[in-house]
């Protein structure tokens, strides 16, 4: 059975700590820790075998061992399940929620964990790169959006390890987080990384370009690889793509100039899946 507490004060220093993870992207530097917001997060944190030291839940969604929650019956039996599965639980009242919750509709039930409480921990080190792993590498990638999608596509497509050079979202920001769907418990995460540390990978680079005669769907993909996927509106440097094995284009016979990187990313990494049979 977990440690209960209960926490009803705004100025209490966890409720401070909660509010900056959940309303600064890249408060998780910082503080060093991780705040999974939402029962889907949760239990894919679970799934992936992830020790849980802390579970905030509201008190709408706890049933105690005397008594039963005021919300809805069905979600509150989820997150009371989900937080026991913590070494500690902190029960809130549901307004103290609403003043950190990062959801327009809260799901009342968190996580919060150390940054490196899992194996992909988000190390800010070359030395946490896997040298043959299947890999992505995001280049300055902005949109928190986009990074979410490729992680949940990397994970999806027996990708082993993102990177992310400097510049590029934070891979453990709120947004990051929601739009991967859990996806990053299923991957080594690397990020704040110079362009000189991928020397660490003993696989190949390949990049896509507009500029190249290889259609990915018929040229042979080098396995294992890294995909180097750039900038929103820049594309990959220069200096990057001379580093790259390869560049391939996507077909496009629509006429749109570019596509979505994390569109892109998808196909590129469908492809390599489907080449490997």
């Amino acid at each position: 059975m977990p440690l209960i507490q209960s926490i009803t004060s705004r100025e209490n220093a966890l409720i401070q700590r909660l509010r900056r993870l959940a309303q600064e992207p890249l408060a998780y530097r910082k503080q060093g820790e991780v705040w999974l917001e939402g029962d889907h997060l949760c239990s894919a944190c679970l799934a992936r075998g992830v020790p849980v030291p802390v579970a905030i839940v509201a008190d709408t969604a706890w049933i105690g061992e005397h008594g039963t929650a005021t919300g809805d019956d069905e979600r509150a039996a989820l997150a009371s399940r989900l937080a026991r599965a913590a070494d500690k639980v902190v029960v809130v009242p549901e307004a103290l929620w609403k003043a950190f919750t990062g959801l327009e509709s809260p799901a009342r039930i968190g996580y919060l964990l150390p940054l490196a409480a899992h194996a992909g921990s988000a190390e800010c080190s070359a030395q946490g790169i896997q040298a043959t792993a299947r890999t992505v590498v995001l280049d300055r990638l902005q949109d928190a959006g986009n990074v979410g999608s490729i992680l949940r596509s990397a994970a999806a497509l027996g990708v082993q390890q993102v990177l992310a050079l400097k510049g590029t979202a934070g891979l453990w920001s709120p947004k990051v987080l929601r739009a991967g769907m859990g996806a990053h418990f299923a991957l080594n995460l690397v990020e704040q990384l110079d362009a000189d540390d991928l020397a660490a990978l003993h696989v190949p680079l390949v990049a896509t370009s507009s500029h190249t005669e290889h259609v990915v769907s018929k040229v042979q993909l080098p396995d294992p690889c890294a995909w180097v996927m750039g900038h929103e509106g820049q594309g990959v440097s220069a200096a990057l793509q001379a580093r790259c094995a390869l560049t391939v284009t996507i077909p496009q016979p629509g006429g749109e100039e570019s596509l979505n990187v994390a569109a892109a990313t998808a196909i590129c990494l469908y492809e390599s899946l489907r080449q490997r049979g």
